[in-house]
């Protein structure tokens, strides 16, 4: 008899695995983060005397920065209270129990990360901290200038493609967001009538996207400081601990007509000609192979379906020693794309967009994005 384990009953391992490390990952935020606070309070301790005394107020600060991760904690902790039950084909009860606990919390001063473990971590809760500034982003007013950046280009061609005037019942044209991050896009693309499913990888922010799409069913509710864990490039500590209010809209609204589908973008959707419309914002360079991508768009798209497209070429995979990577610059991907058999529409260069930027930093990161929109053969 071989002791071969099914190649099935891996990947179920593997995935519950991540399931439990990325939900650690959320338990463990507060723990991580106060680290960093407590690594300046204990420097300044050791400092002349007189140094102290000239921190006085920035060590108030730092006061304050803890105050800043209790309400970030509340809020984390809200994230994943559910997640357990949160796919409907899967149960991961077993990986999160908490030993009959009734939150993922934990004590903070008792409860050491083993040190061999700590740099995995620390990593993974940059990514928690991450999905904070991405909250901000996608669902706060703060986030409205990126929005518009962003999110109205693809907005406004879509309105283009499919006029009101001609497409008073927009319900049936389905338009397809991959790597649709929180959900905010897949929302508004929603909230314009059409049939809309986004899809995304990170288990950090589908955990995010289902607290908020379907339990934040209030405007402004909740509280986020997501410039807290920024240490550098500040004008006044008060910037380090602006405060942002969420969701700007009640989310509930378009459950109608939007989705979220969990899973790799190349195994999810394999079925030709099933989608009027594919929208991606920020997403094609996070494929390892980026002719992968416009090859699935082409064959999931129905015939006279359009790609709509913003974004840089950041090539998410291009320095990872372990991954493979291919980098083409714009004027080969167009021509890659031609090849595919797409027609190229329209296509901008020099777009100006930002991704989750504190807008009140010293240091702005500014992308000169492309915008494209193409079609497939009828």
């Amino acid at each position: 008899m071989s002791n071969t384990v099914p190649t099935e009953e891996i990947d179920e391992v593997k995935e519950r695995a991540h399931f439990k490390t990325v939900v650690n990952a959320f338990k463990y935020y507060k723990l991580c983060s106060l680290d960093r606070i407590l690594k300046s309070e204990n420097i300044i301790s050791m400092l002349p005397s007189s140094h102290c005394k000239r921190l006085e107020k920035y060590r108030a600060y730092l006061t304050k920065f803890k105050k800043c991760l209790d309400v970030n904690n509340s809020i984390v902790l809200l994230i994943i209270k559910d997640v357990d039950t949160m796919f409907t084909n899967v149960d991961h009860s077993i990986d999160v129990q908490t030993n009959g606990t009734e939150s993922f919390g934990c004590d903070y001063n008792n409860c050491e990360i083993p040190s061999q473990a700590q740099h995995k971590m620390q990593h993974d809760v940059e990514k928690v901290q991450s999905v904070l500034k991405n909250i901000v982003r996608d669902w706060s007013d703060a986030g409205a200038a990126e929005r518009e950046q962003c999110y109205k280009p693809i907005l406004d061609e879509l309105d283009y493609r499919y006029p009101a005037e001609e497409f008073s019942d927009r319900s049936h044209i389905k338009v397809l967001v991959p790597g649709a991050g929180l959900g905010r896009l897949v929302w508004e693309v929603a909230a314009k009538g059409y049939c809309c499913q986004g899809n995304e990888f990170s288990l950090f922010m589908l955990f995010a996207s289902n607290f908020i799409l379907n339990k934040c069913p209030e405007a402004n509710k909740h509280t986020v400081y997501p410039w807290v864990h920024q240490y550098v490039n500040h004008l006044t500590s008060e910037h380090q601990i602006q405060a942002a209010t969420f969701p700007d809209v009640p989310p509930a609204t378009q459950q109608s007509h939007c989705s979220i589908a969990a899973g790799d973008f190349l195994k999810v959707y394999t079925e030709a000609d099933e989608w009027h419309c594919v929208a991606t914002c920020f997403f094609i360079d996070c494929a390892p192979n980026v002719i992968e991508f416009i090859e699935r768009i082409y064959a999931i798209l129905r015939p006279g379906g359009y790609w709509i497209n913003l974004g840089p070429l950041l090539y998410h995979y291009s320095d990872m020693p372990t991954e493979i990577s291919i980098e083409p610059p714009y004027d080969v991907l167009l021509d890659i794309i031609r090849d595919v058999g797409f027609e190229i529409l329209k296509e901008k260069t020099g777009v100006k967009t930002k991704y989750a930027q504190n807008p009140n930093s010293m240091m702005q990161h500014e992308y000169n994005s492309v915008f494209f929109v193409c079609r497939k053969p009828d």
